[in-house]
């Protein structure tokens, strides 16, 4: 009897065993679980920590959802400090300094009928907050109210759970600078538009809105400029909005579907069928599934529990932006709102990236691991070329007047140059010829600012009332190297494009060979007589002569040569580090990014500001590989986490995550335009990346541990490998990577010249 009771108490614990061991698979498999949402949220005008939002949304969707704790118009619309909420807003904002569009908030009440946001607010506790991509919910104290959102690209659906009340209120604030709201009650609805926007749209843009609830209105408002209209339907004035309301018992939840479209009401109405019959948790469960599919691409093993939290919350950030801004019509064809002249036409559409950032890492990373979504922007940029005559350099939703360079040809050339086909390449090439000899009539950052002076002299002089001169000189110099690579790919007649060629090698022009560094040059050819290698702004952007003089992204060697030689070139590189980061604050007045340098103490290295990113790659081409292996991992470990404050500067639409994200896999996209991922220090014991094609990529980094962070061995698909990049083939193809990892820089290896990686004047070396 008792060995009967023993062997099912042992078949019991073996079942239950197994259940749980399925269980933790199933909940290991859930990469949701990683990601926090509210990284980079304790931001303020004057330090940034990412200044980002909790985007609920889905990947790359149209519309994001998030609670609004800020004042109407204040870029900063959720910040992690705050103590109440407004309302819940659907945002297209790509960061506070671009501020938002198409927006509209919808916030739930009981007691009193009021409107005013401050009235309306109710304080909130990150105790009662759950906030994931796919679902958010939020107890609102005052009200006695809990709110829970989940989207989809283009729609959501709230759920909001009231308490026993004969005042149960729904606000909906159109905003102001011109909106409209309407109440349909026999059809439990309220449709309208909002206008506000912040630059950057035609002159008919408006965002269309429809809610419809699951329980009729006992009780509504039109509500104009603050007035409340008790028993109207319909407001159109500067600020509008609507108010319904209801009696409820305790518990009761009350549904909302909401939908917006760009292009008409009726496209609006469309769009809320994304949400189909599903109920609210079944779509919930949708959007977990998509999400997990989508950072799925990447499955990190590794014990390390706070580094993969870092790594999901990253690359979530990673899969947000561009955003898309098209609509599937009632045929179910692709069409588009044009940012650019007003009309609805067909095909794809992307937008809310500035190119100045995202070039960077951020676009080769989809390239990479994310293909399909990449054609579909490329067609967008094609449109965006076709409707406004400029490629965007930053689009919020059309051309914005911010940043400098000409990166779109970065973009452009690094998709195709990585085998991305499918859309009309002719068509951009095209683009990319006219952008670089023109500039846009009404937006300077589109097109190239001063590219007259650039293409007549070689650079542009710092006399010639065009700022950030040095600046200019040097990513006008790299995308003119991605337009000649482009063009070669593309068979184009040499001499066609052997000029960009020759203006590829402009970046010696602003070189000093007394500093060693990049300064500002008049338009007589001499030098400018005061030069202060810490003094922020003037000739560069937002940043010094240290952070920009490494921006020959295409041509380390060339500059190598310039400072004299590898010694020299390392020497200026470790002494980044070594500068104390107090310099150059009394140089211009104080901005984010300088105190953001300063307090991270880590010398003259800023970076919280992109222009310095990949210079931590650049020991590869130097023959000191173990350099860039020690600072990745210090940068990695010190400068990122998934906390609120988890990065060192604005996040800036994928680009500060997806250095993370190639970082800690173990290298890194120094220039885009190459098949080269330059070597770095992998954070994880495992990842596998499952790419497009159908292959799986294993990398294993064995003994790895956060004090061993230096490469002893590296073998690819069981051969030793000692050069300082991957190949794009190389990834692509499949198969397997193996890092043996050491707690001491190995200083025979990578440092060959047949170990280093790609560089303008060893091509040009070659062809002559």
């Amino acid at each position: 009897m008792s060995f009967k009771i023993s062997l099912r108490i042992l078949i019991c614990f073996a079942f239950t065993f197994q259940l749980s061991t399925v269980t933790n698979a199933q909940q290991k498999d859930n990469l949701l679980d990683y990601v926090n949402i509210l990284t980079g949220t304790s931001s303020s005008y004057g330090l940034s920590t990412g200044n980002t939002y909790p985007a609920i949304a889905m990947p790359w969707g149209m519309n994001f959802w998030v609670p609004q704790t800020g004042k109407m118009g204040d870029g900063w619309i959720y910040t992690y400090n705050a103590e109440k909420i407004r309302g819940f807003k659907q945002t297209h904002q790509p960061s506070p300094w671009m501020n938002d569009y198409g927006q509209f908030s919808i916030m739930p009440g009981t007691g009193e009928v009021q409107f005013d946001e401050e009235k309306r607010a109710s304080w909130f506790s990150h105790k009662s907050e759950i906030a994931r991509p796919n679902y958010y919910s939020v107890y609102l104290a005052d009200h006695d109210v809990t709110t829970e959102i989940t989207p989809t690209s283009r729609a959501a659906m709230f759920r909001f759970t009231f308490p026993e009340t004969k005042q149960a209120y729904i606000t909906i604030d159109a905003f102001d600078k011109g909106s409209y709201t309407k109440i349909i009650k026999s059809e439990k609805k309220i449709v309208g538009y909002t206008t506000r926007n912040s630059g950057g749209v035609p002159d008919n843009f408006k965002n269309y809105f429809v809610i419809v609830f699951d329980k009729p209105f006992t009780y509504q408002a039109a509500v104009s400029n603050g007035s409340i209209n008790a028993d109207g339907v319909e407001s159109e004035s500067k600020h509008s909005g609507a108010i319904i309301g209801f009696s409820t018992h305790k518990g009761e939840q009350v549904h909302a579907r909401v939908a917006s479209s760009f292009i008409s009401p009726e496209q609006a109405e469309i769009n809320l069928k994304e949400l189909g019959h599903d109920n609210f948790n079944q779509l919930v469960k949708k959007g977990e599934n998509t999400w997990n599919e989508v950072l799925g691409k990447i499955q990190v093993d590794d014990q390390n529990i706070d580094n993969k939290r870092t790594f999901y919350s990253c690359l979530y950030r990673s899969l947000l932006f561009p955003r898309s801004f098209y609509e599937i019509d009632a045929t179910g064809n692709t069409v588009h709102y044009s940012p650019y002249n007003g009309k609805v036409l067909p095909g794809y559409m992307f937008t809310d990236t500035g190119f100045w950032d995202t070039f960077r890492s951020l676009f080769p990373f989809l390239n990479l691991m994310y293909p399909s979504q990449s054609v579909k922007m490329q067609e967008g940029l094609a449109n965006a070329y076709k409707e406004s005559g400029f490629l965007p350099e930053w689009a919020s939703p059309g051309h914005r007047n911010t940043m400098i360079g000409n990166n779109s040809a970065s973009v452009v050339s690094d998709a195709y140059l990585k085998g991305l086909r499918g859309y009309d390449i002719q068509i951009l090439w095209e683009a990319l010829k006219n952008g670089a000899n023109n500039v846009h009539p009404k937006v300077a950052a589109s097109g190239r600012t001063g590219y007259q002076e650039y293409n007549k002299l070689g650079y542009i002089p710092n006399d010639a009332g065009i700022t950030q001169n040095v600046a200019r000189t040097l990513e006008y110099a790299y995308n003119d190297w991605t337009i000649y690579k482009l063009g070669k790919a593309l068979k184009r007649p040499e001499q066609e494009i052997e000029i960009y060629a020759k203006r590829a090698m402009n970046y010696k022009n602003v070189f000093d060979p007394k500093y060693n560094l990049m300064r500002g040059k008049k338009a007589d050819g001499n030098f400018q007589d005061y030069f202060k290698a810490t003094d922020w702004s003037k000739d560069f952007t937002e940043g010094n002569s240290w952070h920009y003089s490494w921006s020959v992204l295409h041509d380390p060697q060339g500059l190598i040569d310039l400072m004299g030689g590898k010694k020299t070139f390392n020497h200026m590189l470790d002494s980044v580090f070594t500068m104390p980061g107090s310099l150059g604050m009394d140089s211009r007045s104080m901005i984010h990014e300088m105190r953001e340098m300063q307090v991270m103490n880590m010398g003259q290295y800023a970076h919280g500001n992109q222009p310095i990113q990949h210079m931590i790659y650049l020991y590869n081409y130097s023959s000191e590989p173990w350099k860039a292996q020690y600072w990745a991992r210090e940068v990695m470990d010190k400068l990122y986490s998934s906390a609120p404050d988890g990065y060192c500067g604005d996040e800036d639409n994928g680009q500060t995550s997806a250095w993370y994200v190639f970082s800690a896999l173990g290298f890194y996209p120094v220039c885009p335009g190459t098949d080269e991922y330059i070597t770095g220090s992998p954070l994880f014991s495992k990842v596998r990346l499952n790419f497009e094609n159908g292959k799986q990529m294993t990398i294993s980094a064995g003994n790895n541990n956060r004090k061993n962070r230096y490469i002893k061995s590296m073998k690819l698909n069981g051969k030793s490998h000692t050069h300082n990049y991957l190949t794009h083939q190389d990834l692509t193809k499949g198969g397997m990577i193996s890092f043996e990892m050491s707690d001491k820089p190995e200083k025979t290896r990578g440092v060959n010249t047949a170990d280093l990686p790609y560089s303008f004047s060893n091509e040009l070396k070659k062809k002559h």
